[in-house]
């Protein structure tokens, strides 16, 4: 208990150093809110200032989890929504946050996960379609590269898709490759930052090690190197081979999903400069056919406000683009078509 209420703490007063402005309080959905990312995200969320009211849905659960953190002694209001209460759930909302769905398992495979994920993202963006078309939607169900394509195909056909507002949260890569990093640099992972783009699985992971303020603690393309982008790009493999069966990785998702939650809501109340990787409606490759990408992503009023080039890469890293882009471009595919065939 005391440890719960130290991470509490910790988390308002981190929160209360990002910006002296008055605070723009906002509703936030958690679609999936009873799950294993679901339920620590609530939490985190409840514990955000800038959250005046959390709205808690899954098909089982919800009410639970929404009563339990709704004991917590922050400003905002909770409330959980059964199965059959999905539009109550999503009325009013300014933020969706899409956990809903299964974990990967020991021996399923990426289609396996794909045909059970993909109706329920496209049933979730849906109802938002109709209830709340203006909601900025942070899709966490995997795989987060065909994921986002069915939500924006579905938004699409509702004539609602604001491209501005629809991100696939990549922030666990970026928080692995911050700590990865820095467990080899010997420096503070929350000050080693670093840039990862592509997609959100595999190959498609790209990890800027040459952007980074500790470029020189790994030689590119030597051993080492290797062996850290591997570990970025399979990082899911080793938290699910660890709980040797009993879950994927939740936590840290949780804890990467709620940071990237709060940045956002920090740049839809105003406030300048906040640049972070996101999955989004992309030009960077489109010419490739790919339209969906994770690049460094400045956040503004409306969701997206600039989309940054990569900068300067690495032959390396290069190589990586050039592997990524053609697994990216058949998920993204994948996602289209499961909407456009149904």
């Amino acid at each position: 208990m005391m440890l719960a209420r130290a991470a509490l703490n910790s988390a308002r007063a981190s929160s209360r150093t990002f910006s002296t402005s008055p605070a723009r309080l906002t509703k936030v959905a958690v679609l999936g809110a009873g799950g294993g990312i679901g339920q620590p995200l609530s939490l985190l969320l409840k514990a955000d200032p800038l959250v005046s009211s959390l709205s808690l849905y899954d098909i089982r659960g919800a009410p639970g989890v929404a009563a339990d953190v709704g004991h917590v002694d922050t400003k905002s209001e909770v409330k959980g929504y059964t199965s059959d209460q999905l539009e109550e759930a999503l009325q009013g909302i300014e933020v969706a946050v899409i956990p809903a769905g299964v974990p990967r398992k020991p021996g399923m495979t990426r289609d396996d996960l794909f045909n059970t994920n993909a109706s329920i993202v496209r049933d979730l963006a849906s109802s938002i379609s109709r209830v709340s078309p203006a909601a900025h939607i942070l899709v966490i169900s995997n795989p987060v590269n065909s994921t986002v394509p069915i939500v924006a195909s579905v938004l699409e056909k509702a004539g609602t898709f604001n491209p501005r507002r629809l991100f696939g949260i990549t922030t666990l890569d970026v928080v692995r490759a911050s700590r990865f990093l820095a467990g080899i640099a010997g420096t503070d992972p929350q000050q080693t930052s670093v840039t990862v783009v592509g997609g959100h699985s595999g190959v498609t992971i790209v990890p800027l090690i040459s952007q980074t303020n500790v470029a020189s603690a790994v030689a590119l393309g030597s051993e080492q190197w290797k062996a850290l982008v591997h570990r970025i790009q399979y990082g899911g493999d080793e938290v699910v081979k660890a709980k040797d069966g009993a879950g994927s990785a939740t936590l840290s998702m949780a804890y990467a999903a709620s940071k990237f939650t709060h940045l956002l809501l920090r740049a839809l109340k105003g406030e300048k400069g906040i640049v972070t990787p996101t999955f989004v409606r992309n030009p960077l490759y489109e010419a490739e056919g790919v339209d969906f990408f994770s690049s460094n992503v400045e956040l503004g009023l409306e969701g997206v406000e600039k989309i940054h080039p990569l900068g300067t890469l690495s032959p390396e890293e290069e190589a990586l683009i050039k592997e990524a882009l053609p697994e990216l471009k058949k998920n993204i595919e994948k996602g289209k078509q499961f909407v456009q065939g149904a």
